[in-house]
C-alpha cells in the first residue's frame, strides 16, 4: 500500500486547512488510518485516527473539536479537516496506515510522504 499525502501549506491562525491521504490500491480500504506530525527535534505525535469503516473516529487532546478525520472509501482517501488553526500545530503532517487504530506509530504499517502545514500567528 502506498500513500500519498498532500494539502498542506500556510494558513493564518484561526484559519482551516485540508489534508489528503490518498491509497494507491483497494485494498487500503480495509486499513485503519492515522495522521501523525513532527516538529523538528521532537517525537512524532499522533494527531488523529479512523477504523476500516469509518465508524471510529480518536483524537490527540490537543485537536479534539477542531479537527475531524473523515474518509472515502470509493476514492481510497481519507481526509483531515484541520478548523481554527493554532501556530502550535505548525509541523509535517504524515498520514499511516495499519491492521487496527492505534495512538502508536510503530503499530502502522504504511506511511506517505509528509506535507508541512505553517500556521502563522
Amino acid at each position: 500500500v502506498q500513500l500519498q499525502a498532500s494539502g498542506g501549506g500556510l494558513a493564518q491562525a484561526g484559519g482551516s486547512l485540508r489534508l489528503s491521504c490518498e491509497a494507491s490500491s483497494r485494498s487500503a480500504s480495509y486499513y485503519a488510518v492515522a495522521w501523525f506530525r513532527q516538529t523538528p527535534g521532537m517525537e512524532r505525535k499522533f494527531v488523529a485516527s479512523i477504523s476500516w469503516s469509518g465508524g471510529n473516529t480518536y483524537y490527540a487532546d490537543s485537536v479534539k473539536g477542531r479537527f475531524i478525520i473523515s474518509r472515502v472509501t470509493a476514492t481510497d482517501t481519507v481526509y483531515l479537516q484541520m478548523n481554527y488553526l493554532k501556530p502550535e500545530d505548525t509541523a509535517v503532517y504524515s498520514c499511516a496506515a495499519g491492521s487496527h487504530t492505534s495512538y502508536t506509530d510503530s503499530d502502522y504499517d504504511y506511511w506517505g510522504q509528509g506535507t508541512q502545514v505553517t500556521v502563522s500567528s
